[in-house]
């Protein structure tokens, strides 16, 4: 069986690769009018519709508009007394959205959209990417400034080690009710610091040097985050995320005047049996399961069928506006269908039952772009494409703590990787899966990352990773081979390992995984086959994936991706081992239990033995210089001089790696929007064309999905 795996890979690929081509010649003439939705041979830039051309989003907080206004809907109900006036339920200072391509739109009408089924929970997170409201701060311009979010204003010392958050006076629950600082105090006090919850401190409230911070709330709208050390990237981190519920980043906050009831501190009926109760509490606070729950969100829960619907109805307590004064959202409901298969999704869409879909979380992509196109009468949906600001696309990464001593040593030879980066046919891949867009790249975090567009040394550090291993060199690639002793000693065609056994490369991943992974392992195993080395994919149980790649058992990683920005330092466990679940899981676990006191027990046992699994790195090699580089980074105050902390690791890559293999960089997103719904950005009015990939730059989120609305609201009547 192992011998006809690969010819059989090979007849797979080769008519992949003709199926492929075809489709690029058609797929190739799309692409290039779909950003601006323009139609093809029209001259004129087609805006957002409602909207203008008009490029980002203004950098300084926009002046409270002289008047209100709100939905037909709310303004009935204040009519009848079942809602307070409008200016009673917005706070002093609502935030008012500074995207200069936003015009103001009709309030009415619901929007159809579909999801993957929850994976998880009932909830699928991408469905609360569409909401932002629980952030502190906010991005604006794909990631390039920080604006004001439920934070109005903020500052810090002189070293960066104390923050001081002002919020918004008079902001407002979902159910009326004030919301102030004691929320927070709520949450830290009593979901996080108090260990019987499973709330775990997020990385904005730790110091450079790891410890916690001290939260104090002096007044309602006051919060101080004192820290032990600098912390220069607080304002950073408190942007990222969409936050306030399971995964999508930490709550950072609860309804306290709702959450009390179920919690034992403050309820001793439900102390009595907690272990139980407890379970039960998670549910209670989460606002995207509970729709008792209050929220800080644009649209709050109506109903939950779970793996089948989840609706949102408008929020009339939402503290955002429009410059002219609408209370935003503009749509009284957003309703999310649950579709299982992928196909379905696809007829949905192209059957008009569906006014919008967030590219990264379907399976729509490049390879769909002609077939949409094609049903644009029927479905009257625009296709649009952002940037997906990926430095990789489908990516390849060793496990540099392989379990096997004698395969750890030649993963840990940079020749041997930089022989199988050599080795890959990027172009081939590129034209096949991703019809000619994006850039070749060696793999890189994302090219819109702000260290590489700061200065001209910032994009020559960033183009010296990306070339670093890109070119298809197989005669190059052979003689780094050959240099290491990984040579082909039986004659069969493959090359042995250094001592004369047999090597195979197998590339892991786990069974569900989509196919643009297993496509461009096809490629993998095919190029790396003319260099002579023998690799072939292996599925591995989801469930069993993680727990397998902690303890060093799985070879390599085929089926991730690398987006994340906008900044290294937010999200940096790509540059460098912080975590076990990336490129040097057991020493990324040993970063991970620095400092406490996990960290000086067990150094007398094997470190594969070691629960969990865990590994010192060699004191001279690349890992121990990340981790000094990057614990200089997290105190220093200075920004230039942390870029530059960035380009020395970004070097360590370029030398020492590749880390992680990528193919093409930045490729794009397909978008897919109903022609009559307004305010929905085209790539020209963002300010770096977009940056959908990374949940930690939320997407659509920073785009203020809120601001959409029908041209006729009455023919999208609930």
């Amino acid at each position: 069986m192992s011998d006809f795996v690969p010819q059989m890979s090979q007849a797979m690929l080769n008519r992949r690769t003709f199926l492929y081509t075809s489709a690029a010649a058609a797929g190739a003439v799309m692409l290039g009018s779909c950003s601006s939705g323009t139609p093809s041979g029209s001259k004129e830039t087609k805006a957002p519709t409602g909207g203008s051309t008009a490029k980002g989003s203004e950098t300084k907080p926009l002046s409270k508009p002289a008047k209100f206004n709100e939905a037909p809907m709310l303004a009935d109900m204040v009519k009848s007394g079942d809602l307070p006036p409008i200016e009673e339920r917005l706070p002093e200072n609502p935030y008012v959205i500074p995207h200069k391509w936003a015009q103001p739109g009709k309030f009415g009408g619901q929007a159809l959209l579909i999801s993957k089924p929850g994976t998880g929970g009932p909830v699928d997170g991408s469905v609360k990417e569409f909401m932002y409201g629980y952030s502190l701060l906010r991005y604006l311009n794909d990631g390039l400034d920080i604006g004001p979010g439920l934070v109005e204003s903020w500052e810090s010392n002189d070293d960066a080690s104390e923050w001081t958050l002002h919020f918004r006076k008079g902001l407002k629950w979902s159910d009326g009710e004030p919301w102030t600082t004691a929320d927070i105090m709520f949450w830290w006090d009593d979901m996080v610091i108090n260990e019987d919850h499973s709330d775990v401190p997020p990385d904005e409230a730790r110091s450079g040097k790891g410890t916690l911070a001290k939260f104090t709330a002096p007044d309602d709208t006051t919060l101080v985050l004192t820290f032990d050390a600098p912390t220069p990237l607080t304002a950073d981190r408190l942007a990222m995320w969409v936050n306030g519920t399971v995964g999508n980043g930490p709550k950072w906050m609860a309804p306290r005047h709702y959450a009390e009831q179920f919690h034992p501190k403050y309820n001793k009926d439900v102390a009595k049996d907690w272990a139980e109760q407890g379970k039960e509490f998670e549910l209670k606070v989460d606002w995207s399961r509970n729709p008792d729950c209050p929220t800080m969100t644009g649209w709050k829960l109506k109903t939950l069928n779970e793996g089948r619907s989840v609706v949102y109805d408008r929020n009339p307590y939402y503290y955002v506006v429009m410059p002219n004064g609408d209370q935003l959202p503009y749509l009284d409901q957003l309703n999310f269908s649950m579709v299982q298969d992928p196909e379905v999704g696809k007829l949905q869409a192209q059957q008009g039952k569906v006014d919008y879909i967030q590219g990264q979380f379907s399976d729509i992509g490049l390879a769909d772009i002609s077939t949409m196109k094609n049903a644009e009468s029927t479905s009257q949906l625009d296709v649009i494409l952002w940037d997906g600001g990926s430095g990789t696309s489908s990516m390849f990464f060793f496990n540099y703590d392989h379990k096997d001593e004698n395969f750890r040593e030649l993963i840990r030879e940079p020749k041997f990787r930089q022989a199988l980066s050599l080795g890959v046919n990027r172009t081939e891949i590129q034209k096949a899966l991703y019809f000619n867009t994006g850039e070749l790249t060696t793999g890189t975090l994302s090219p819109k990352a702000i260290e590489y567009l700061v200065n001209d040394e910032g994009k020559t550090v960033y183009k010296q990773w990306r070339d670093s291993f890109v070119e298809h060199d197989v005669e190059g690639a052979k003689a780094l081979l050959d240099e290491i002793g990984v040579v082909d000693k039986d004659g069969d065609g493959f090359r042995e390992f250094p001592d004369g056994s047999k090597l195979t490369v197998r590339l892991d991943f786990p069974a569900d995984t989509d196919d643009e992974h297993k496509s461009k392992n096809q490629y993998l195993v095919a190029d790396w086959k003319e260099i002579g080395i023998k690799a072939t994919q292996n599925p591995v149980a989801p469930e069993a994936f993680g727990d397998q790649w902690n303890a060093g058992e799985l070879s390599a990683h085929s089926a991730w991706e690398v987006g994340d920005g906008p900044n290294h330092l937010v999200y940096p466990q790509w540059l460098v081992p912080l975590e076990p679940s990336r490129w040097a899981p057991l020493e990324g676990q040993m970063y991970n239990v620095r400092g406490t006191p996990d960290e000086k027990k067990q150094l007398n046992v094997d470190p594969f033995d070691r629960t969990p699994p865990r590994m010192e790195p060699d004191p001279d090699g690349p890992i121990q210089k990340l981790w000094d580089l990057y614990d200089q980074t997290k105190v220093e105050p200075d920004e230039m001089s942390r870029h530059q902390l960035v380009w020395e690791m970004v070097k360590i890559h370029a030398t020492d790696g590749p880390f992680f293999m990528g193919v093409v960089a930045n490729t794009p997103r397909v978008i897919l929007a109903k022609k009559d719904l307004g305010n929905v950005p085209r790539k020209e009015n963002l300010a770096l064309g977009g940056f959908a990939n990374p949940w930690i730059h939320p997407t659509p989120a920073v785009y203020d999905p809120e601001t959409y609305f029908w041209q006729k609201p009455e023919e999208h009547e609930i």
